[in-house]
């Protein structure tokens, strides 16, 4: 895709990148829809039996006992011999030279095991190269050839390489095609996809209860042992449920754990923690931690690090500097010090869910005390880096500096600070603006020998970038590269283009782009609309339009709401109001539909373009998906609900009493009022006064006229009784001009 001068946009099948996850084979799911299968033989029926064949442990991919679709007593060629020979040495580059020389498709036994072996490796070449097997088997319909611990491993590799689409691909189709993955395989999956943003919570828990729901089919327990869920699948599933905040979802799961006989592990209750902290109950925190003491389950420092980090969440600094406090003193009665901090009135959110998670809870009136911890634990550097955070984000800039300095002064090393805790130096000054102190911070990190990593830089780059610094951002880029050794990430070049929109630089938003790509570094969903948002406020919605065609275009990336809704301010800036209305109905056809920030750029595009019969159609929709929030029938019941928030409101109403339509004028002030907005009354008063206080005062306008206007007069006296002004309903001597006979 090209632009014309003077500025071009190069496309994506022409741009150097990663040559894994753009090649064209990846049709396992890549783009939805259609899903498209890797087993695309024509005799697969999906109600077949399936082949549990995962039978084998993923640590040794060239392990004799591995299970085969066919067995090695074929007769093989003297290729297919030499082949296999190399493989049993685990001589893998010259078992891919000679499958590269093989005059024909190797046997299955051989296929497996190359792809075992190159997939094993993990390297950005040996997955290339495994894929390209796939791809070839693909296209001659010959994937059956390929076993189930060949196809698991391929997932895990693929998974670890961050290509978690395409692993997720695989664990689909094999399913599909009868295969049962081993549990290490597809657990794998769905804790990348669970720890992942977007939709990847949500995914994760569809592939676990995919899989689960196969291996139930099975009568027998034995014959799917290796498939079945155990303690790490269900912590990957229930730590999709606590990002998602599903609490109901994570009950479910954590009753069924027993079902395939996972018991819950000290990492089962550290995501518990987690799911307290995003059903904003803080008070439940503690009785996480004595659950674990009373089950009797070996308690972690992870556990502890997590309990401060939910408490430094909730802004909560106090108690996670006496919990840190008391780590320090050696003291075993920490659950006694949390219960002293918990609050008095605690709220009651899905009080029913955890009252099952953590039956503790219930008893926390009684005069039992609680329990004691098994030993001391002091704090490590990663406890004291996760309080200076929440100083950090309180602005405590002189705490976290002493802190830093408290954990130099240590005698345990393991609480000496590290790159983290520097980082998150580093990002306290930048934060207060103090970007010269932050590359100080820098400096010392080089002379002391604690090698400053990609994050570090990366929040550095931003600090210039926010207070319009670019060239000394570029100059940190250059030093990053050349004197730290340090490749840039996507992140830094999404930091650099949005610092170019902030200098209003569209071009150099694009340049930064273009090089990302040279350097084969893959764009993000964030990397795309960032640089749509530059064209969008530089008033070029045509290459904005171009880049979101491309974003389309891109398997490796889900377009959401938030690039549309750029697409839509790019033509609303310009007042371009139908061009917009086209996008959001091509929004709404893909299935999304528009939320406030939709909306409130479509009203101040309405509002440049000054076309009030537009607002009005606008407010309806709005009110109707307003609407839908009270559990009132409308046209827009199957929507999800709106609220409204003060732009998009003001907006309307602003329209609205400058085209003095005053019925609906009011109708969006009591709107604004029912969700807690207070209306701008000044503002609309001076709007009143300046266009319409000799409205409806002419005597030369004929009856008939001034009959066709009570409608509008009535509104219009109802809106002045709202502002305050002299009307109708109540007498005044104050007039706005002498009227007509007075002296």
């Amino acid at each position: 895709m090209n632009a014309k001068p003077p500025i071009s946009l190069p496309s994506s099948s022409s741009s150097p990148s990663n040559t894994f996850s753009l090649t064209h084979s990846l049709t396992l799911h890549w783009v939805s829809p259609p899903i498209l299968s890797i087993f695309t033989t024509t005799t697969c029926n999906p109600l077949r039996p399936f082949l549990v064949q995962a039978t084998t442990s993923h640590s040794n991919p060239t392990d004799h006992s591995l299970s085969l679709t066919t067995t090695t007593t074929q007769t093989l060629t003297s290729q297919e011999q030499r082949l296999l020979t190399l493989l049993r040495q685990r001589q893998t580059e010259e078992a891919w030279i000679s499958y590269t020389q093989c005059s024909h498709l190797p046997s299955p036994t051989c296929l497996s095991r190359l792809v075992s072996q190159l997939s094993y490796q993990y390297t950005h070449l040996s997955l290339t190269r495994a894929q390209s097997i796939v791809t070839r088997l693909r296209h001659e319909r010959q994937l059956h050839r390929l076993d189930a611990n060949s196809l698991g491993l391929l997932a895990v590799a693929a998974t670890k390489a961050g290509h978690t689409l395409y692993a997720t691909s695989i664990i689909k189709s094999m399913l599909r095609s009868g295969y049962l993955p081993h549990v290490k395989s597809w657990s794998a999956v769905v804790s990348r996809l669970a720890a992942s943003g977007d939709d990847g919570p949500s995914e994760a828990l569809k592939l676990f209860n995919l899989v689960t729901r196969r291996v139930r089919q099975f009568p027998d327990p034995e014959l799917v042992s290796d498939s079945r869920p155990d303690t790490a699948a269900y912590n990957a599933a229930l730590n999709a449920c606590a990002n998602l905040g599903g609490t109901k979802r994570f009950l479910q799961l954590f009753v069924e754990m027993s079902e395939f006989g996972a018991e819950p592990d000290v990492l089962t209750y550290n995501v518990m923690i987690k799911l307290c902290a995003r059903a904003d109950r803080k008070d439940l925190l503690v009785f996480v931690l004595e659950r674990i003491l009373e089950k009797e389950i070996p308690l972690c420092m992870t556990t502890l690090h997590s309990l401060v980090a939910a408490y430094v969440g909730f802004d909560d600094l106090e108690t996670a500097e006496k919990m840190v406090q008391a780590m320090r003193e050696r003291r075993s009665d920490l659950c006694n010090i949390l219960r002293d901090s918990n609050p008095e009135y605690p709220n009651q959110n899905e009080q029913e869910v955890f009252e099952k998670l953590l039956p503790n809870s219930i008893k926390a009136t009684d005069p039992e005390p609680p329990p004691l911890l098994p030993r001391s634990y002091a704090p490590n550097s990663r406890i004291y880096t996760t309080l200076m955070k929440g100083y950090m984000n309180a602005g405590r800039v002189t705490d976290t500096v002493r802190m830093l300095e408290a954990m130099r002064r240590q005698d345990d090393s393991a609480s000496h600070p590290d790159h983290v805790t520097y980082t998150t130096v580093v990002s306290a000054f930048v934060k207060s603006g103090s970007v010269d102190r932050a590359r100080q911070v820098l400096a010392e990190m080089t002379r002391i020998a604690v090698p400053a990593n990609r994050i570090t830089y990366n929040i550095l780059l931003k600090g210039y970038c926010q207070q319009l610094q670019i060239d000394k951002a570029k100059e940190l880029l250059k030093e990053m590269a050349e004197d730290a050794g340090i490749e840039p990430d996507v992140v830094s070049y999404n930091i650099l283009i949005d610092g170019c929109i902030l200098v209003d630089d569209s071009a150099g938003a694009l340049s930064f782009f273009n090089e990302m790509r040279a350097k084969g570094i893959t764009p993000t969903k964030v990397s795309y609309t960032t640089l749509m948002k530059a064209f969008a406020l530089s008033g070029q919605p045509k290459l904005a339009n171009k880049v979101f065609d491309e974003m389309l275009n891109d398997p490796r990336v889900k377009v959401d709401l938030v690039a549309w809704n750029m697409l839509v301010e790019g033509y609303c800036r310009l007042g371009l109001v139908e061009e917009a209305k086209k996008i959001i109905q091509r929004m709404k056809e893909k299935g999304l539909y528009p939320n406030v920030a939709t909306y409130g750029s479509l009203a101040n595009g309405i509002a440049l373009a000054r076309k009030p019969g537009e607002a009005l159609l606008l407010w309806n929709e709005v009110k109707d998906r307003c609407e839908v929030k009270k559990g009132e029938n409308s046209d827009f019941s199957s929507l999800p609900p709106l609220k409204p928030d003060e732009g998009l409101l003001d907006t309307l109403a602003d329209i609205c009493v400058r085209a003095a339509f005053f019925r609906k004028a009011l109708e969006i002030v009591a709107c604004m009022e029912e969700n807690g907005i207070p209306p701008n009354k000044t503002k609309f008063t001076r709007i009143y006064v300046e266009m319409h206080s000799r409205m409806f005062t002419s005597k030369h306008a004929s009856k008939a006229r001034q009959d066709r206007r009570i409608e509008r007069k009535r509104a219009a006296e109802a809106f002045k009784f709202w502002l305050g002004l002299p009307n109708s309903y109540y007498g005044s001597e104050w007039r706005l001009e002498p009227l007509d006979g007075d002296d």
